[in-house]
């Protein structure tokens, strides 16, 4: 009787043939093929640059470590040059850039927030000690510069002042005793100017005139930590309509900076 049920049971019907079993592998690696030269595509139209404002755009948002490119000092950085994973304090920092995406749909102006912080703090400054109508504000790359308006003026051949305006100078001067901010002095000189005996040329004048300037700020309460002193002799005359004017050539100017350009930076290998 079982082997009556045996037979009663109907047969399965032969499979037809299919795609041979090396057909999934080659589809799968195609597949892997395509995903890479995708990925080399976009790695190729990504600049630096674009990567870190991206990164500084982000930074504290998540309240942890970012990943921290290139050749900077990096606590436990790994012996075969690689990048470390950074604190969360020691993030990328962003600058003002034009990010634009690889497709070209999105364009979007990543700020620098830590010189957005340093311009309002200045301009908080510039209001109190009243200051804000006799400086120019310039954002750069590097950061803040504060050009002050009123310059420091001396008679021809001479390291002796000749024009000043007395007010904005000790408004710069209180600023630069109590906040903490750079001061560049900044001395020039006219057109093939010498001193008066002959013996100083153009740029011995200029230095003579920005060191002079720089004693008065120490002797006045501010830090000499806190000024660099340049002299630029009559390489950088100032043109009005076209023509220079030999009497604005012989001047001292300021600029207010929170970084000293001058400062040592991390050094780097050459490699």
């Amino acid at each position: 009787m079982a082997d009556e049920q045996i037979e009663d049971v109907p047969k399965c019907p032969e499979c037809e043939p299919g795609l041979p079993g090396w057909m999934a592998t080659f589809s799968d690696l195609v597949t892997l093929l395509l995903t890479f030269f995708v990925l080399l595509l976009s790695f190729a139209k990504t600049e630096s640059s674009k990567y870190e404002a991206a990164l500084g755009s982000i930074r504290k948002a998540f309240g942890g470590n970012v990943l921290k490119h290139g050749e900077v000092i990096q606590l436990g950085k790994s012996a075969d040059d690689r990048p470390t994973m950074m604190e969360g304090q020691d993030m990328v920092r962003p600058f003002p850039i034009e990010f634009l995406t690889t497709e070209g749909l999105l364009d979007k102006h990543e700020v620098n927030r830590e010189s957005t912080e340093n311009l309002n703090q200045m301009r908080n400054n510039l209001d109190q000690y009243e200051l804000k109508e006799q400086v120019d504000i310039y954002e750069v790359k590097e950061g803040i510069k504060v050009l002050v308006k009123n310059k420091i003026y001396f008679n021809q051949g001479n390291y002796k002042i000749k024009e000043i305006s007395v007010e904005v100078f000790q408004k710069v001067i209180n600023m630069m005793s109590k906040e903490n901010w750079k001061i560049f002095v900044m001395g020039h000189a006219a057109k093939g100017e010498r001193s008066k005996n002959g013996k100083l040329d153009s740029f011995q004048l200029s230095a003579k005139r920005a060191s002079f300037v720089t004693n008065s700020l120490i002797r006045r309460g501010v830090s000499p930590g806190k000024i660099t002193t340049v002299f630029y002799g009559d390489t950088r005359p100032l043109k009005l309509s076209g023509q220079s004017s030999s009497k604005l050539e012989r001047r001292v100017e300021f600029i207010l900076r929170k970084v000293d350009l001058h400062e040592s930076g991390h050094k780097v290998s050459t490699q």
